[in-house]
């Protein structure tokens, strides 16, 4: 199985943007040290009091110079707030600077705030999406191409450098509404999924209508799936149940307003749940928690969960949240990324 580290570059009320650049290339280097398998960068905007991670591909190419062996994933790009040619060119050139190293994990993100600040309607995320999918592929696997399309049009475009990786990166798509799932299977890509919007009954039923959409498209193998799940490993279980609390709930409240918040933006599908999804998420308990949402324990108790996950899902990797909520400090996110890359992993390889 596959392992990796979330991060967002987290920003708080006592946390500077220069720190939260220092603490997270710290971590990220700890990281290629222990032998985490890959890095995954978050792309938020407009969050001032949440991340300073607005720009993955620049700071992916930054570590991609500063490590040898670990895999850089994005998690995920928002494929509608970008301009097709000129992120073809960007992500082709990270590519070419890793050596192959790159993952592409794209999605539209379930945030409107995004779009308003960039001008871009939410309502057209989803075409935009697919459209700017099939673009990219044009660019980096194709001489020169034209397209001609809803919202973009191109006209013999050479597309300059082409990707290391052949034909392109390896592109993961997160999913977090149900149709969402089969569209994901008939594209045949793996898949990128949560437990923060959903629970773990509705994914393993989600990931059946993957799995169903994947093979009858004839597409080869089952179809790969990675979750993202915030994950804090400490010595006992006492120890690691009290220092993730604050961080974890701080999480879960952040998000379910913000989901709350945009229930009622223009774009956003009944399909969704908002509403019901937001008030799950700001009356959850820290116990409920614990045991559906996020594994929280001793490395033993963190390879048993993990296992059990890997069984019930068929997992092929995970993407861990180490400080869930931003405020862990760093020198216990160390520790936690420690045990596991060295209590943990192990179990698994």
């Amino acid at each position: 199985m596959e392992f990796g580290m979330f991060h967002e570059f987290q920003l708080s009320s006592c946390h500077a943007e220069a720190e939260a650049f220092a603490e997270a290339f710290d971590e990220i280097d700890a990281a290629e040290r222990w032998g985490l398998d890959a890095v995954w960068l978050a792309e938020l905007h407009f969050a001032p009091d949440r991340s300073a991670l607005s720009a993955p591909i620049a700071v992916a190419s930054a570590v991609a110079a500063r490590t040898r062996r670990m895999k850089i994933g994005t998690a995920v790009q928002v494929l509608p707030l970008c301009h097709p040619v000129r992120l073809a060119e960007e992500v082709a050139t990270l590519d070419q600077i890793s050596r192959g190293r790159l993952i592409f994990g794209v999605g539209r993100s379930s945030f409107p705030r995004s779009y308003k600040g960039y001008g871009v309607p939410y309502a057209e995320s989803r075409q935009r999406f697919v459209e700017i999918l099939e673009i990219l592929k044009l660019a980096w696997t194709q001489p020169s191409f034209s397209y001609d399309g809803d919202f973009y049009r191109f006209d013999d475009v050479s597309v300059v450098p082409k990707t290391y990786q052949k034909p392109y990166p390896p592109i993961r798509i997160a999913a977090a509404s149900a149709d969402t799932y089969a569209t994901v299977g008939r594209l045949g890509h793996p898949i990128l999924i949560s437990l923060r919007l959903e629970t773990l009954a509705e994914v393993a039923r989600s990931l059946q209508e993957y799995r169903r959409a994947y093979q009858a498209s004839g597409h080869e193998g089952k179809g790969a799936v990675y979750l993202r799940i915030p994950i804090y490993v400490g010595e006992t279980y006492r120890k690691a149940r009290d220092e993730a609390e604050e961080s974890m709930m701080h999480a879960f409240r952040y998000v379910g307003d913000r989901f709350q918040d945009s229930a009622t933006q223009d774009g956003v599908r009944p399909i969704e749940h908002r509403t019901e999804r937001a008030k799950r998420l700001q009356t959850i308990t820290y116990d409920e928690a614990l045991r559906d949402e996020v594994i929280v324990g001793t490395p033993e108790m963190a390879v048993n969960r993990l296992g059990a996950l890997q069984h019930e899902l068929g997992l092929d990797g995970i993407v861990a949240e180490l400080n869930s909520g931003g405020l862990i400090p760093h020198v216990r996110v160390m520790a936690s990324l420690r045990l596991l890359c060295e209590q943990v992993m192990p179990g698994f390889k």
